[in-house]
């Protein structure tokens, strides 16, 4: 926990490393910023501090129009924790209550409704359907500001249940109507986005990034068909198919910045990917988009995994060559499991075989990856762990229980445990995986921070040989 003089401090130096790791709000102005927000630093005793963006609204604080709070990255807390305030992040930041509402969030955590809110709001200052209000404005706010999307529309993608409800939470979060809130759009120099072109992004990301590194490892595993990686070292662009809740969609994301910062590729420092998302159905933007922060390991904390590994004498140089090393994530778990059993010249197969085609190629994006249930007929331990992802024996979804989901997976015939281990790291995100068999055995000092330790490990281990 940050003590309440570090938080301060934090705001009067205008950290951007504490950005999402807390929000600050001034009795005042009655307004919430993230930690660097660039205005005067307001008096001590003026200032409340919240955990999430939602109790600061669920408090009656007004989003910053300067800084942008609610575009700041996640808490790297929510991929370390496994307990049941993680879970729920991890589930809610994935769209289950726009989809399930509370009690599926409930069902999925094992919890009653009441016990899930109780435990959120003790904890975050906000309970399930304040923390799902408060993405779903972001997610409006976006829409308003980059699409010429009628409102109507957007109060609907945005997954309001109606467009009352929709105009009234625009107005308690950002103080404007959402008419008032497209015209006060940031100009970049560029039209608004139409369907037909996609949605425009900035994914946020919390100090350095390795890009270098996050690009080489995703073309060196593109699957034919559902991704791929184009374009020269340092200014490449990673496509791919995604399958999701209500429809299909197809995501570019730029390994340099399109303003021209950060061009060379390799270290990130301005603070952002740049990525274009075209949907079949504008309700899965806020699934689609944290599937991709969870691909580019975009919530985490560089400055506390370099801390932590830097102090170990063999990782120091590793981690003084690559600050803001990433260890990417999946777009699409139950895809990854299945990959990370038959290989990359068996999941192409698959994709030939069981994939669905889309309704219009782009370029060499020609499919979707095969559901479980298509694969469940497949013969052996294929076919064995679609059956068990397909009927929900095996849950690999954002809020699924790390330690569950590996014992499942240990149990399936021909899984072995460094497979199970690799599905863990990736597919659940989990920062702390011990891969069995690794030519260096991992240590307790690296904790809880171990799966990049051995993405420093590798890259150093693939760069001697």
């Amino acid at each position: 926990m940050i003590d309440e003089e570090t938080r301060y401090e934090a705001v009067r130096s205008r950290d951007a490393r504490f950005d999402g790791e807390f929000f600050f709000a001034v009795a005042t102005t009655g307004i919430y910023c993230r930690p660097s927000c660039p205005a005067v630093t307001p008096k001590r005793q003026n200032v409340r501090y919240y955990t999430t963006a939602a109790a600061a609204q669920t408090s009656g604080f007004r989003a910053c129009r300067r800084c942008r709070p609610d575009a700041v990255p996640g808490s790297a807390d929510w991929n370390v924790r496994a307990d049941v305030v993680g879970r729920a992040m991890r589930m809610i930041g994935d769209g289950v209550v726009d989809r399930e509402g509370v009690p599926g969030l409930a069902v999925r955590l094992g919890y009653s409704a009441r016990q899930v809110q109780r435990q959120l709001t003790a904890e975050l200052g906000a309970g399930p359907v304040a923390l799902a209000r408060a993405q779903r404005a972001h997610t409006a706010r976006v829409l308003l500001q980059t699409t010429g999307l009628p409102v109507t529309e957007i109060a609907f993608a945005a997954g309001f249940a109606s467009v009352r409800q929709f105009n009234d939470t625009i107005k308690a979060v950002y103080a404007l109507t959402p008419t008032a809130l497209r015209a006060a759009a940031p100009r970049r120099g560029a039209a608004r986005a139409t369907p037909a072109a996609g949605i425009p992004l900035r994914l946020a990301h919390r100090g350095p990034y390795r890009a270098d590194a996050v690009f080489d490892l995703l073309a060196g595993e593109a699957v034919t068909g559902i991704e791929e990686v184009t374009g020269e070292r340092g200014t490449r662009t990673y496509r791919r198919t995604l399958r999701l809740p209500y429809g299909t969609g197809i995501v570019a994301v730029e390994e340099a910045h399109a303003d021209g910062a950060g061009s060379g590729g390799a270290l990130h420092r301005g603070g952002w990917l740049d990525a274009r998302l075209h949907l079949t159905d504008l309700r899965d933007l806020t699934t689609a988009v944290q599937r991709l922060r969870r691909l580019f390991d975009l919530d985490a904390d560089p400055y506390a995994v370099d801390d932590r590994l830097g102090a170990d004498p063999r990782l120091a140089p590793l981690v003084a060559a690559r600050p803001g090393l990433r260890s990417p994530g999946a777009a699409d778990p139950d895809e990854f499991a299945v990959r990370a059993l038959v290989g990359r010249e068996g999941a192409e197969r698959l994709v030939a075989r069981h994939g669905k085609v889309l309704d219009a190629a782009c370029g060499r994006l020609t499919h979707v990856f095969p559901a479980p249930a298509e694969l469940a007929a497949e013969p052996g331990p294929l076919g064995a762990l679609a059956t068990a992802l397909a009927d929900g024996s095996l849950r690999l979804d954002a809020g699924a229980d790390r330690d569950d989901a590996e014992a499942a997976l240990r149990a399936l015939p021909g899984l072995d445990a460094r497979t199970a281990a690799v599905i863990r790291m990736r597919a659940l995100g989990d920062p702390d995986v011990a891969l069995p068999g690794a030519p260096e055995p991992p240590r307790d000092s690296w904790r809880p921070w171990r799966s990049y330790a051995l993405r420093h490990l590798s890259l150093a281990s693939s760069t001697s040989s």
